[in-house]
Protein backbone atom coordinates (compact mmCIF):
# COMPACT_ATOMS: atom_id res chain seq x y z
CA UNK A 1 0.00 0.00 0.00
CA UNK A 2 2.78 2.37 0.49
CA UNK A 3 4.33 1.68 -2.40
CA UNK A 4 1.16 2.89 -4.83
CA UNK A 5 1.16 5.80 -2.63
CA UNK A 6 4.14 6.53 -3.20
CA UNK A 7 3.66 6.37 -6.81
CA UNK A 8 0.10 8.17 -6.76
CA UNK A 9 1.62 11.81 -6.56
CA UNK A 10 4.38 11.33 -9.08
CA UNK A 11 1.71 10.15 -11.58
CA UNK A 12 -0.58 12.93 -10.83
CA UNK A 13 2.63 15.61 -11.24
CA UNK A 14 2.86 13.78 -14.22
CA UNK A 15 -0.50 14.60 -15.48
CA UNK A 16 -0.69 18.09 -13.82
CA UNK A 17 2.98 18.79 -16.13
CA UNK A 18 1.34 17.47 -19.12
CA UNK A 19 -1.78 19.40 -18.84
CA UNK A 20 0.29 22.91 -18.43
CA UNK A 21 2.94 22.37 -20.78
CA UNK A 22 0.14 21.70 -23.54
CA UNK A 23 -1.43 24.85 -22.61
CA UNK A 24 1.36 26.97 -22.36
CA UNK A 25 1.15 27.97 -26.59
CA UNK A 26 -2.13 29.16 -25.46
CA UNK A 27 -0.66 31.36 -23.03
CA UNK A 28 1.98 32.28 -25.07
CA UNK A 29 0.54 32.81 -28.51
CA UNK A 30 -1.71 36.20 -27.53
CA UNK A 31 1.77 37.50 -26.11
CA UNK A 32 3.61 36.88 -29.46
CA UNK A 33 1.33 37.60 -31.90
CA UNK A 34 0.84 41.40 -30.55
CA UNK A 35 4.35 41.91 -30.21
CA UNK A 36 5.77 44.75 -32.87
CA UNK A 37 1.83 45.29 -34.32
CA UNK A 38 2.04 49.19 -33.93
CA UNK A 39 5.02 49.44 -36.49
CA UNK A 40 3.59 47.02 -38.46
CA UNK A 41 -0.06 48.74 -38.80
CA UNK A 42 -1.94 45.19 -37.23
CA UNK A 43 -3.41 45.06 -34.34
CA UNK A 44 -4.51 41.84 -32.63
CA UNK A 45 -8.14 41.47 -31.34
CA UNK A 46 -9.32 42.41 -27.98
CA UNK A 47 -12.08 40.86 -26.36
CA UNK A 48 -15.10 42.35 -27.31
CA UNK A 49 -13.97 43.90 -30.70
CA UNK A 50 -14.69 42.55 -33.87
CA UNK A 51 -12.17 41.24 -36.35
CA UNK A 52 -8.26 42.55 -36.33
CA UNK A 53 -6.36 44.76 -37.82
CA UNK A 54 -5.49 48.66 -38.02
CA UNK A 55 -6.70 51.08 -40.77
CA UNK A 56 -4.97 53.24 -39.02
CA UNK A 57 -1.23 54.11 -40.32
CA UNK A 58 0.34 55.43 -37.64
CA UNK A 59 1.82 54.00 -34.47
CA UNK A 60 -0.77 52.75 -32.04
CA UNK A 61 -1.00 54.70 -29.05
CA UNK A 62 -0.53 52.41 -25.67
CA UNK A 63 -4.42 52.89 -24.62
CA UNK A 64 -5.55 51.15 -27.54
CA UNK A 65 -2.90 48.05 -27.77
CA UNK A 66 -4.44 44.99 -28.45
CA UNK A 67 -7.32 46.65 -30.18
CA UNK A 68 -8.64 46.78 -33.28
CA UNK A 69 -8.18 50.76 -34.44
CA UNK A 70 -9.90 53.26 -37.30
CA UNK A 71 -8.99 56.61 -37.80
CA UNK A 72 -11.81 59.10 -37.72
CA UNK A 73 -11.56 59.73 -41.88
CA UNK A 74 -12.66 56.17 -41.58
CA UNK A 75 -15.78 56.36 -39.02
CA UNK A 76 -18.97 57.13 -40.43
CA UNK A 77 -20.00 60.56 -41.16
CA UNK A 78 -22.16 61.29 -38.29
CA UNK A 79 -19.43 59.68 -35.82
CA UNK A 80 -17.18 62.23 -37.11
CA UNK A 81 -19.32 65.16 -36.19
CA UNK A 82 -19.51 63.38 -32.99
CA UNK A 83 -16.15 63.86 -32.48
CA UNK A 84 -15.96 67.01 -33.61
CA UNK A 85 -18.91 68.49 -30.82
CA UNK A 86 -16.96 66.16 -27.86
CA UNK A 87 -14.12 68.66 -29.09
CA UNK A 88 -15.57 71.41 -28.84
CA UNK A 89 -17.38 70.80 -25.76
CA UNK A 90 -20.85 70.80 -27.26
CA UNK A 91 -24.19 71.76 -27.57
CA UNK A 92 -25.64 67.69 -28.10
CA UNK A 93 -28.31 66.76 -29.68
CA UNK A 94 -29.30 64.18 -27.10
CA UNK A 95 -29.63 64.59 -23.50
CA UNK A 96 -27.81 61.40 -22.70
CA UNK A 97 -24.53 62.69 -24.25
CA UNK A 98 -21.86 62.85 -21.91
CA UNK A 99 -23.08 60.83 -19.31
CA UNK A 100 -21.04 58.32 -17.46
CA UNK A 101 -20.59 54.55 -19.81
CA UNK A 102 -20.41 52.02 -16.93
CA UNK A 103 -18.39 49.58 -19.23
CA UNK A 104 -20.95 46.80 -17.66
CA UNK A 105 -19.64 44.66 -20.35
CA UNK A 106 -15.86 44.93 -19.84
CA UNK A 107 -15.38 45.47 -23.28
CA UNK A 108 -12.83 48.39 -22.52
CA UNK A 109 -10.13 48.54 -20.51
CA UNK A 110 -11.09 48.52 -16.82
CA UNK A 111 -11.49 51.85 -14.86
CA UNK A 112 -13.27 53.34 -12.04
CA UNK A 113 -16.42 54.45 -12.32
CA UNK A 114 -16.68 57.71 -14.04
CA UNK A 115 -13.47 57.38 -16.52
CA UNK A 116 -15.65 56.99 -19.56
CA UNK A 117 -18.51 59.09 -21.18
CA UNK A 118 -20.90 58.16 -23.70
CA UNK A 119 -22.09 60.15 -26.69
CA UNK A 120 -24.55 59.29 -29.34
CA UNK A 121 -23.55 59.07 -32.72
CA UNK A 122 -27.04 59.14 -34.94
CA UNK A 123 -28.12 56.94 -37.49
CA UNK A 124 -29.85 57.50 -40.26
CA UNK A 125 -33.46 56.29 -40.41
CA UNK A 126 -33.11 55.50 -36.64
CA UNK A 127 -36.22 56.19 -34.35
CA UNK A 128 -34.28 56.32 -31.74
CA UNK A 129 -30.42 56.82 -30.45
CA UNK A 130 -29.91 54.18 -32.79
CA UNK A 131 -26.37 51.85 -31.87
CA UNK A 132 -23.84 53.96 -33.00
CA UNK A 133 -21.68 55.60 -29.55
CA UNK A 134 -18.29 57.15 -29.09
CA UNK A 135 -17.24 56.27 -26.01
CA UNK A 136 -14.43 59.10 -24.47
CA UNK A 137 -12.01 58.33 -21.58
CA UNK A 138 -10.37 60.50 -19.13
CA UNK A 139 -6.84 60.55 -20.65
CA UNK A 140 -8.66 61.92 -24.44
CA UNK A 141 -9.45 58.06 -25.14
CA UNK A 142 -11.84 57.68 -27.98
CA UNK A 143 -13.64 54.63 -29.02
CA UNK A 144 -16.25 53.27 -31.35
CA UNK A 145 -19.05 51.06 -31.22
CA UNK A 146 -21.46 50.41 -34.12
CA UNK A 147 -23.37 47.59 -32.49
CA UNK A 148 -24.66 48.94 -29.00
CA UNK A 149 -21.35 48.13 -26.91
CA UNK A 150 -20.74 44.46 -28.23
CA UNK A 151 -17.41 45.56 -29.75
CA UNK A 152 -15.27 48.35 -29.83
CA UNK A 153 -12.74 50.46 -31.96
CA UNK A 154 -9.68 52.95 -30.91
CA UNK A 155 -10.17 55.49 -32.86
CA UNK A 156 -6.83 56.90 -33.17
CA UNK A 157 -5.21 59.76 -34.99
CA UNK A 158 -3.05 58.68 -38.46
Amino acid sequence: MSRRCGRRPAGRALRTLTVLLTALPLFLLPACSSGGHGSSGKASTAPGSAGGGTRGTGPTPAWAKGMKTVTPDRLPPEARRTLELIAKGGPFPYAKDGTVFGNYENRLPKQPRGYYHEYTVPTPGAQNRGARRIITGSHSERYYTGDHYKTFEAVVQP
